[in-house]
C-alpha cells in the first residue's frame, strides 16, 4: 500500500503552473455546505501565473495543508487584488460576513486545551460544516467600510481572529504585497505562544451580501524572520 502524502511545510507556487491549467496539488477545493462554490481557476496576469477566484452569491475556499513549526517559518508573505470591494458588507455580523479576499491560516491547538464551551461549539461547527473547521485560525481580509488595522472575531465562532490588512478600493483594481508574523498576531488574538501551523486557505466569500466579487492571489510564502 502506498504511503499517504504528508502535509507539506512550504506552500506549492501558482507561478509555477500553466495559465489555464490544473491547480497545483496539494491545493484543494473546499466547499460549505448548501452554499455555490466560487470559481478558481490558474490566470496570467503580466505573463506570471496567479490564482483567480469569482464568486457570485457564493462561498468556499482552495486549502492547503501544512505541518509548519512557527519558530522556523512564521514570516507569511503574498501578494492579493481585488476588483472592488463589497458594499453590502457589514463588518462583525453574520449576514454581512463577507470579503472580497481572505486568507486564512490554521493552527493545531489541541482539543484538550479548549473550553468546555469552545470544544462544544467546534462540535457542533464540524458537524454543519465538516472536519475542516479548525480548532484556531487568523483570516486576512481586504474588507469594506472599516479602517485597515480593524480586528475582532467571526461572528460564527471565537476562534477565528479576522485582521483588516486592506479596505475600500483606494487600492482596488493593483496588487498589494502583504507580510505578517504569525507567531505574533497569534499571540495577539489568542494570548499564547502560537502551535504548529496546519494550513492556508484562500477564499472570497459572497453568500450572505448577494454579490459578486473577483480576486487574485499571487504565490503565498512561508520564511524564517530576517
Amino acid at each position: 500500500m502506498a504511503a499517504l502524502a504528508q502535509p507539506a511545510a512550504s506552500i506549492a507556487a501558482f507561478s509555477a503552473a500553466t495559465a489555464g491549467g490544473a491547480i497545483p496539488t496539494p491545493w484543494r477545493r473546499v466547499a460549505i455546505p448548501n452554499a455555490k462554490t466560487p470559481e478558481f481557476a490558474l490566470a496570467d496576469d503580466a505573463g506570471r501565473t496567479v490564482l483567480r477566484v469569482r464568486a457570485d452569491s457564493a462561498a468556499g475556499s482552495l486549502a492547503h495543508d501544512l505541518s509548519a513549526p512557527p519558530a522556523a517559518t512564521p514570516m507569511l508573505s503574498w501578494r492579493w487584488k481585488v476588483e472592488r470591494s463589497l458594499e453590502r458588507a457589514a463588518w462583525g455580523t453574520r449576514d454581512g460576513d463577507d470579503f472580497a479576499a481572505r486568507v486564512y491560516v490554521t493552527f493545531d491547538v489541541p482539543l484538550d486545551a479548549l473550553s468546555l464551551v469552545d470544544r462544544t461549539k467546534l462540535g457542533l461547527g464540524r458537524f454543519l460544516y465538516g472536519d475542516d473547521l479548525p480548532t484556531a485560525a487568523i483570516c486576512y481580509v481586504w474588507a469594506s467600510g472599516v479602517p485597515v488595522g480593524t480586528t475582532g472575531w467571526s461572528p460564527y465562532t471565537g476562534r477565528v481572529r479576522i485582521v483588516a490588512l486592506e479596505s475600500g478600493d483606494a487600492r482596488a483594481g493593483q496588487w498589494v504585497s502583504e507580510t505578517r508574523d504569525l507567531e505574533a498576531d497569534f499571540r495577539a488574538a489568542f494570548g499564547g505562544p502560537a502551535p504548529r501551523i496546519t494550513g492556508v486557505l484562500i477564499a472570497s466569500d459572497t453568500d450572505q451580501t448577494r454579490a459578486s466579487a473577483t480576486a487574485w492571489f499571487g504565490d503565498l510564502r512561508l520564511e524564517a524572520r530576517r
